[in-house]
């Protein structure tokens, strides 16, 4: 069965300030807060850190806006630029918030090396370029897009990872060590998708317009993986790793190759939640 998206298990009853109150991002940001003491107290080395991190702010979205405007900031956007604008589009935007708090749980769902929710939210770089290229989605569609490629611009400079601001991604997305990802303009990623470092969601090259693929719920992308084109994958498939995906690959089928063909399937219906590149 598909996982529960997690902001249906945490659900956002009405409030009278912003006609949503995301429980979701209370419920991380209490957790967050909950570890963080925990480390400060078993690590004293990181008591600095956590309490300019975590403790000193106060919310979510507070937190998050002030760790990847540290991270981003450079010669061309100064650490308060970005903290302001950040702190703007989270606020604006709570869908982004929320999805947020679905990638960070699939994080801690789909990879044993994850120790908690802390751990997830300062540690993963497929996080943080996750979050920031949402932000430069939301400025795309706002018409602000010599801002929003230039942030992204940065985003890849510093976390490896090149995801075009128009591209569109879904919720619950999971970035194994996010090195070297490339995600291009009209690519479409639902959700609970999860990929690994150096997959390419690319273009041939000579097409234009609608040119990138299409990754459908579910799909598990393998180390190195380069799919071109305006190709389909289905539902739950299976991309095996280093392989080079140039035709639609079906719903729950997996594919392996140079160029990829199908060799069987997935041994669970949605194998990117459990991490699955066995066959059945």
């Amino acid at each position: 069965m598909p996982a529960t998206p997690y902001h249906k298990m945490h659900p956002l009853p009405v409030d009278n300030d912003t006609d949503e109150t995301m429980s979701a991002a209370q419920y991380l940001w209490r957790r967050l807060q909950c570890e963080a003491l925990h480390q400060m107290a078993i690590e004293p080395m990181l008591t600095h850190v956590l309490r300019t991190w975590i403790m000193e702010r106060r919310h979510l979205v507070d937190a998050l806006s002030f760790q990847l405007a540290q991270r981003l900031a450079g010669p061309a956007m100064q650490h308060e630029c970005i903290l302001e604008l950040f702190t703007e589009m989270f606020s604006k935007n709570p869908s982004i918030v929320l999805t947020t708090c679905a990638d960070i749980e699939a994080i801690r769902a789909r990879d044993p090396a994850c120790t908690g929710y802390l751990h997830a939210f300062l540690c993963y770089k497929g996080l943080h370029a996750l979050e920031s290229y949402r932000v430069c989605h939301a400025l795309w569609g706002q018409g602000r897009r010599t801002l929003a490629v230039l942030l992204q611009n940065r985003i890849s400079e510093v976390f490896s990872v090149d995801i075009h601001p128009a591209a569109s991604l879904g919720e619950g997305i999971f970035m194994d060590h996010a090195t070297g990802i490339v995600i291009g303009e009209t690519a479409v990623v639902e959700d609970n998708v999860s990929i690994l470092h150096e997959v390419t969601l690319g273009g041939t090259g000579k097409d234009k317009g609608d040119r990138h693929p299409k990754v459908r719920r579910g799909v598990l992308i393998g180390a190195g993986a380069k799919i071109l084109g305006n190709k389909e994958i289905g539902r739950g498939a299976n991309v095996g790793a280093s392989s080079v995906v140039l035709d639609d690959v079906p719903a729950y089928r997996t594919v392996v190759g140079v160029p990829a063909k199908v060799v069987g399937t997935p041994s669970i219906s949605e194998a990117a939640l459990e991490m699955d590149h066995c066959l059945s």
